[in-house]
């Protein structure tokens, strides 16, 4: 990078960081004090977008996405992919402290909008039909509706792919499930080799 792409650069990370800063402050004000929210976590201006619909326990727990058996899972896959965890930011629809997710608000939901525009990804990669549903509803600015096609990669906006998968915590129980995700999951790689170097 040239000096002036390096500037550049960092003051669109500068903006990402307050924007995210800020969101996740409106997400504690909103959750009341109670319980904090479960905040997305990663790079705020990541290649790669991960989108799962609910939290686990242990990521209500610590109050951050893919915290736990999820998290430990995706960073063996990145490893094997040759994929740098550094490029990959990662969160939830139902950002909400709750047990049971059905009873987040759209307004709560809709939050995760306001997250892919701060992040700006090239790629979001969407576990499962909850989460592609909540998507497809979101209706981003010039996007096209995602299919339940696993592992096939579809435009969803002149900038973004997306990347349907299917749901990581599901995945992770028996070894049928997890191969079914493995080979959906492992297109990421061949899509991240052919991004264009820095």
């Amino acid at each position: 990078m040239t000096v002036a792409t390096d500037e550049i650069y960092e003051k669109y990370l500068q903006k990402a960081i307050t924007e995210s800063n800020a969101l996740g402050d409106e997400l504690a004000q909103a959750a009341g004090g109670a319980r904090v929210p479960v905040l997305g976590s990663g790079h705020p201006l990541a290649d790669v977008f991960l989108l799962k619909y609910s939290p686990q326990a242990s990521e209500l727990q610590e109050g951050v996405a893919f915290y736990g058996r999820a998290g430990n899972a995706l960073m063996k896959s990145f490893k094997r992919l040759a994929i740098d965890p550094i490029v990959v930011f990662g969160t939830l629809c139902v950002k909400c402290p709750l047990t049971d997710p059905s009873l987040a608000s759209e307004s709560c939901i809709a939050r995760v909008a306001e997250e892919i525009a701060i992040v700006q990804p090239r790629m979001i990669v969407i576990m499962g039909d909850e989460a592609l549903d909540t998507l497809n509803e979101l209706e981003l600015p010039l996007s096209d509706r995602i299919e339940p096609l696993e592992g096939g990669i579809q435009r969803l906006t002149p900038t973004m792919d997306a990347l349907y998968v299917p749901d990581i915590d599901e995945s992770l129980d028996t070894e049928d499930a997890k191969q079914r995700f493995w080979s959906s999951f492992r297109v990421l790689g061949d899509w991240y080799d052919r991004l264009p170097p820095y």
